[in-house]
């Protein structure tokens, strides 16, 4: 499948300022298929290290750690040669070996000619528990295929090159085909093996079994949360988030056999393993976002609408045949598509304004900084007069640039109302800074 990642990792191949390279992201979005791709693409060969598999071999990250012993013996264990500039080394499923994580910041101090990539899930549980390398590794994140990607995987070259252009109006049969492809990405989703499934056979219930799988895959992760939460609270929570994608998040409602503690204490930890992502409410008064942020109100989507549709325990038979996905479970689809499609263009932290005075209702879906101006964003459909809560915002905090409307209407400007109406396939591309890349690379 081609990714939008590969960009990135290719520069970062060919980067004199290169460090080794954290790709991280939830389980089974793709990252060791890009990776394995990146050493067929660019280097001699790829010598990969299972670290999960072959637990076994972690003894080679015990002692002080020197880069050329660590070579040394990882070229015994594998039977590969391994060769500065020639080779790509990826250490898989590194969180499984904690002291291989330590081990990076020496590679980038004594043997920084060497392309190194680590790649794992469950990272941040690795992480609290180690130093960790500051500054001596770099980091990529990955997600599910969003929808641009999903129409490469269909075939859809012409179409992909549309919804990753500029937004703009577009053909009236070019909106409507890409409503429709639209449509029947958010109930196949981006989870790689899902997409496969149905590019294979066509076939939605494949798609849905690929779902079924996955879940019951995350659910067994929950064991490896011990002792931070009980895993089946993680399972309450999980399902509970499914279930509130669109609304505030109250723990009480997320499960009802669980304390509010223990409830939170599981929100929390499927937000660090990425398994949900949280939005929180802020107030655009100024950048960044993250300054002002409430900690009291909050909602959340999932990692992907497949799955998101799975766990909703969503009636397929009576919701697919909606031509309009605002319409579809009563526009949460909607929202949860916008939402996968931020996590890409705006990075980890997602916001919503929700208005603090008493007894309000005001609430903008999502806050969006597009070349360093914040936006409003609002996933509906109907006449004008239904945006009051983003005229309200914009009239509020006038040095917020203007709203976009996400609907299925055609592409159109109000520039005296400071709000553009953007198709919902535009939403990656609508909110992608100028400057942006295909990925989202940082130095630790």
């Amino acid at each position: 499948m081609k990714r939008i990642i590969e960009q990135p990792l290719a520069q970062w191949a060919t980067s004199a300022r290169r460090k080794p390279l954290l790709l991280r992201g939830p389980r089974q979005v793709g990252k060791t298929y890009s990776v394995v791709k990146l050493g067929q693409d660019h280097f001699d060969e790829t010598v990969r290290v299972d670290l999960e598999r072959n637990r076994s071999w972690h003894r080679v990250f015990e002692g002080d750690l020197a880069p050329r012993t660590i070579v040394s013996e990882l070229e015994i264990l594998t039977n590969q040669r391994i060769f500065a500039g020639r080779t790509l080394l990826f250490l898989d499923e590194i969180q499984a070996c904690p002291r291989a994580i330590v081990a990076l910041r020496y590679f980038h101090e004594e043997m920084p000619e060497l392309h190194v990539v680590a790649a794992g899930s469950l990272l941040e549980f690795a992480l609290q528990d180690i130093p960790f390398p500051v500054g001596r590794i770099q980091f990529l994140e990955m997600h599910p295929l969003n929808f641009a990607e999903f129409l490469w995987a269909a075939g859809r070259d012409a179409a992909a090159e549309v919804v990753l252009g500029a937004p703009q109006p577009v053909a009236p049969s070019t909106h409507d085909m890409l409503l429709e492809e639209l449509r029947r990405y958010c109930f196949v989703g981006g989870m790689p093996e899902a997409v496969a499934a149905y590019a294979d056979t066509h076939s939605m219930q494949a798609a849905f079994a690929v779902h079924e799988e996955l879940c019951e895959t995350y659910r067994q992760d929950f064991s490896k949360y011990a002792p931070r939460a009980d895993p089946q609270a993680l399972d309450a929570v999980f399902t509970g988030v499914a279930l509130n994608v669109g609304h505030q998040i109250k723990y009480s409602r997320l499960t009802d056999s669980h304390a509010h503690a223990t409830a939170r204490r599981a929100f929390d930890l499927l937000c660090k393993a990425r398994v949900i992502r949280c939005v929180h409410s802020a107030t655009p008064a100024g950048l960044p976002l993250s300054a002002h942020l409430s900690t009291k109100r909050l909602k959340a989507v999932m990692v992907d609408v497949g799955i998101w549709q799975h766990l909703r325990g969503m009636r397929i038979g009576s919701e697919y045949p909606k031509s309009d996905l605002l319409d579809a479970y009563r526009g949460a689809m909607a929202e949860q598509f916008v939402g996968q499609e931020l996590a890409i263009t705006q990075g980890s932290d997602l916001f919503y304004w929700s208005r603090e005075a008493k007894s309000s209702s005001a609430e903008v879906d999502y806050l969006a900084v597009v070349d360093g101006a914040i936006h409003g964003l609002e996933v509906k459909s109907g006449p004008p007069g239904r945006l009051r809560s983003l005229r309200m915002m914009l009239e509020t905090y006038p040095n917020c640039a203007g709203g976009f409307v996400f609907s299925s209407a055609p592409y159109a400007e109000l520039p005296e109302q400071k709000l553009t109406y953007v198709p919902l396939y535009f939403a990656g591309a609508a909110t992608r800074s100028a400057a942006a890349g295909g990925g989202q690379q940082r130095d630790s």
